[in-house]
This record gives C-alpha cells, structure tokens and sequence, in this order.
C-alpha cells in the first residue's frame, strides 16, 4: 500500500481516507496516514452514508476511485458499490484488502463482479499494476 499510496501523491492523485465510527486518523498506520489536505470521512460501512465524500468527489471532479482497505465485506464492498452506482469506475486493489477470514475477501469481490449495475463499473486489479 505505501507503494500504491506513493504513487498516487507523485501523480498529484486526490487521496481520501475514510473511517469507522470512533476511529481517528492517529489509528492509521504512520507510513499510510493522511497527508495535509487530504479529506476524510467517517461513517458506517457505505461511506458515502451521511458523509461528505460524494461532494469532495465531485468537487474534485473524480472520475475513477481505487478502493483499498480492512473489512472487505464492509467499507470496501460497499462503497465501491456506491461510487460504481454513482457511475464512477472503481478499481479495487486486491492485495489492499482484508477481512478476517478469508471468504469475506471472495465473497466481496465476486458481488463486485457480479451485482447488476455495480458489475461493468468495477476492475479487480493488485497494487503493482495500478498506474497513474
């Protein structure tokens, strides 16, 4: 992740974290934190759920989003699912997600495959081939 996440600020991408309640940027790991600037938000599982995040994509005129982080079947599934219904394509970074098991990781990315309308949005891909 600290390769992809590189990556993305050399290309001067748009970084945006997003949270679970009670959690705080300070629980993120030092090397993949947010940087000054860099929007977060926090909410349930579907992070576009009462949070500003469809705005600051916007805003930022955002187009693709890659989706990486814990919880596969949470945060990941669904708000890849809500950027890929709000017709973003999504690119999900395989190697940067997790669960505690590992069928919530299959199971995730084949309803990412396979849901109508969220199917045609979504790209499995791993962090070394996603380029800028």
């Amino acid at each position: 992740m600290q390769k992809l996440l590189a990556a993305a600020r050399t290309a001067k991408s748009h970084v945006v974290y997003s949270l679970s309640a009670g959690a705080s940027a300070a629980d993120i790991a030092p090397d993949l934190a947010p940087a000054k600037g860099d929007p977060v938000v926090t909410s349930g599982p579907d992070k576009f759920l009462r949070t500003d995040l469809e705005r600051i994509l916007n805003e930022l005129r955002v187009s693709t989003v890659i989706v990486a982080g814990t919880a596969a079947h949470g945060a990941v599934l669904h708000t890849a699912s809500g950027a890929a219904l709000r017709g973003m394509r999504v690119i999900v970074a395989v190697d940067g997600i997790s669960a505690e098991t590992l069928y919530p990781e299959q199971y995730a990315l084949w309803h990412l495959l396979n849901a109508p309308r969220i199917s045609n949005q979504v790209t499995l891909s791993s962090t070394d081939r996603i380029t800028y």
